[in-house]
């Protein structure tokens, strides 16, 4: 059943009518979540998001605002997006740093993954869980990133490597200070 036209919460966000929206869920204003897609309880997603076709949003994740996540992306528990990131078409994201279907676990033993303000994730990337994706990382289409990511730097490859700090769409140069603190190249 979909919930959205009991809950009042949506007034000033648009959730298509083949959506689900599960229990104790707040959506921001200006909010689109499209086609398919599922939000499931304790879940609260930020203001002016766009959630694709077929997007799953799991219990207890946090959104921020002006986050976009295209077609068929999965944000599991532990996963938390804060402001401004965009998810690419099929980037996984997981949450079990080893899953075994015959022995199931606890929510507790779910791993966290932080994608900080700014990052993109590129289609198809994936994001195993118990990582930081730092401010304004750019992960490339197919990455697999195992490890944390600085902020600003361009990731690429299975398992996915930094290959830079430049922007290739905007040409913006970052560099790291002598004390490893990153800063834009003047």
């Amino acid at each position: 059943m979909n919930l959205m036209h009991e809950q009042k919460v949506y007034k000033d966000a648009f959730v298509h009518e083949s959506s689900y929206i599960d229990n104790n869920v707040k959506i921001g204003a200006g909010t689109k979540i499209w086609f398919f897609s599922h939000v499931q309880d304790n879940v609260t997603i930020g203001e002016n998001c766009v959630l694709g076709q077929n997007v799953n949003i799991s219990s207890n994740v946090m959104v921020g605002n002006n986050v976009k996540i295209q077609n068929n992306v999965s944000v599991y528990s532990g996963v938390e997006l804060e402001d401004n990131v965009f998810c690419g078409p099929s980037c996984a994201f997981t949450n079990d740093i080893s899953p075994r279907a015959a022995f199931p676990k606890n929510k507790t033993d779910y791993c966290k993954t932080y994608v900080k303000k700014g990052a993109s994730i590129g289609a198809n990337a994936t994001i195993v869980c118990g990582h930081t994706i730092g401010s304004c990382a750019l992960i490339g289409a197919g990455a697999v990133v195992t490890t944390d990511v600085p902020d600003y730097a361009v990731m690429a490859g299975a398992p996915a490597k930094q290959i830079g700090l430049t922007c290739s769409k905007c040409g913006r140069k970052y560099e790291k200070d002598g004390n490893g603190a990153i800063r834009e190249r003047a």
